[in-house]
């Protein structure tokens, strides 16, 4: 059957009429209609074959898309960064997904609409839906490897392609298709998916259950006691948390819910404070080293969360710091090299005032120290992120000088990294970090060297990067979303 499966004839659903929508409700609710149905296609006929039925025909669906066509120069609201398109031209996305993103289009879309005065085209996009991805919303189905069937899978479904899983748009790439038309979004269809899927993989959470407001963590202590802030948040319903989420999706919502440890924990496992709308807390545990960091900001980016945070330990590199100090970082020396295809080191990752303030209260709210005072506990400049956890090791002469040079206040291995994939993803970023050895100075990451100061200071850290997404919760989506992250040429939705 496979080696004559190419002469198959294709079927896919209904050829489905474009239509225009001013209003962006109605628009997502038929680009909802639009997936289910390309979705419905593919399990329908997968599920039939995985019960033994043979295949009769190449089945194929295609996504959803998105279109703006503009014919002229329009004034727009110039205070925003997105939202808009800079000239006239046709601009497309297609689209997944439409029930997780539902708020995320109808803002979007409610922007384009106002800022043009002209209505967005829904409609069949040309490109096909992988069966992979139409499976991975079922959590009670999979796509069994190749040779398990008796048919090949690419032979009678699409698979992923690489053409179209990729960062191109983001990274400044892409080029127009073939028709003229420009990118309307930051990802296409087929690259979010592939992220949906590996982020449930990494953090053993579905995507459902992120919020828009992100912190990373290198260390399990700052997970404990987030799920401890999480249980007294939620015996206070005034605070507006209405449940917490563990790996293995467990959600509780009373402070006394029960949460059993997973059997084998995810390489990343993710724990959510939930809030209405997605505005809640995210905390993501990605271990150490800047691969992690990649990894996890690379998937989650596709969610565009609000802004992310780096809430993790560092070495000191100054004499005058104790353990426990806090170090806000205003620069990142780059020496992960992780991102040095898609970010070249040459390129500056620059401070973003709102996040760097509301660290800085909250640091000052958590500790009540301000002024002058806070700078007892508290640095603020160059961090460096390296890729070599044992540096110490080699030869001091080169990595010391350069330290000095960079005046580096604290180094890590995941930072850098984090706020170069926010400058790169357009995810408003920061980093506060908490001293936790200082190895230039004979005081060495070993055990029982903590004080008591070092293990309240980590209670507090975690308390500070909470109280810093509350206050970013607080603000305009115009002021957190900086136009530093933006670029010459940019895509309409943020």
């Amino acid at each position: 059957m496979t080696q004559h499966s190419r002469f198959l004839p294709v079927e896919s659903p209904p050829t489905a009429a474009r239509e225009q929508f001013t209003d962006p409700a109605e628009a997502v609710a038929r680009l909802r209609s639009l997936y289910d149905e390309a979705a419905d296609f593919l399990l329908h006929h997968f599920t039939r074959l995985l019960k033994g039925e043979k295949p009769r025909a190449r089945y194929r669906a295609f996504y959803p898309e998105l279109r703006l066509t503009i014919a002229s120069h329009t004034k727009i609201d110039s205070r925003l960064s997105f939202g808009h398109v800079a000239s006239p031209g046709s601009y497309a996305a297609t689209i997944t997904r439409p029930d997780l993103f539902e708020n995320y289009l109808i803002e979007q879309i409610g922007l384009l609409v106002k800022n043009h005065g002209v209505p967005l085209t829904v409609g069949v996009s040309e490109t096909p839906m992988p069966v992979h991805f139409a499976v991975a919303a079922q959590s009670d189905l999979a796509v069994p490897q190749e040779g398990v069937l008796d048919f090949s899978l690419r032979d009678v479904f699409d698979v992923p392609d690489l053409n179209t899983v990729n960062d191109d748009i983001v990274n400044g790439m892409a080029v127009p298709l073939p028709d003229g038309t420009q990118h309307l979004a930051a990802f296409t269809a087929q690259r979010i998916d592939y992220s949906l899927a590996r982020l449930a993989h990494y953090t053993a959470t579905a995507a459902e259950h992120f919020q828009n407001f992100v912190l990373f963590t290198n260390y399990q202590f700052y997970v404990d006691e987030f799920e401890a802030f999480a249980r007294r948040a939620l015996a206070e319903p005034a605070l507006g948390y209405s449940s917490f989420v563990a790996p293995g999706n467990q959600e509780i919502t009373t402070s006394d819910g029960r949460i059993v440890a997973l059997s084998k924990m995810p390489q990343m496992p993710a724990y959510h404070l939930k809030r209405a709308n997605g505005q809640g807390i995210t905390l993501v545990n990605i271990g150490v080293g800047p691969s992690n960091a990649k990894t996890a900001t690379d998937h989650i980016a596709v969610l565009r969360p609000h802004a992310w945070l780096m809430v993790g330990h560092c070495a000191g590199l100054r004499n005058s710091q104790s353990l426990g100090d806090f170090v806000l970082a205003h620069a990142y020396l780059r020496e992960d090299h992780v991102l040095d295809d898609d970010l070249p080191v040459w390129v500056p990752i620059p401070p973003l005032a709102e996040v760097q303030v509301a660290l800085q209260e909250a640091v000052a709210e958590v500790t009540q120290l301000d002024g002058y005072e806070l700078k007892r506990i508290m640095r603020t400049g160059t961090v460096a992120t390296i890729d070599n956890r044992n540096w110490e090791l080699r030869d001091q002469s080169g990595p010391v000088h350069r330290l000095s040079l960079s005046r580096a206040v604290a180094l890590d291995m995941e930072s850098a990294t984090i706020a170069a994939n926010g400058f790169r993803f357009r995810v408003p970023y920061g980093t506060l970090l908490c001293v936790s050895d200082k190895p230039l100075h004979g005081e060495l990451k070993l055990p029982g060297m903590a004080t008591d100061f070092y293990r309240t200071q980590v209670a507090n850290h975690l308390l500070i990067g909470i109280r810093a997404m509350e206050k970013l919760r607080e603000m305009p989506l115009e002021r957190i979303h900086s136009r530093k992250l933006r670029s010459f040429s940019e895509t309409a939705f943020l």
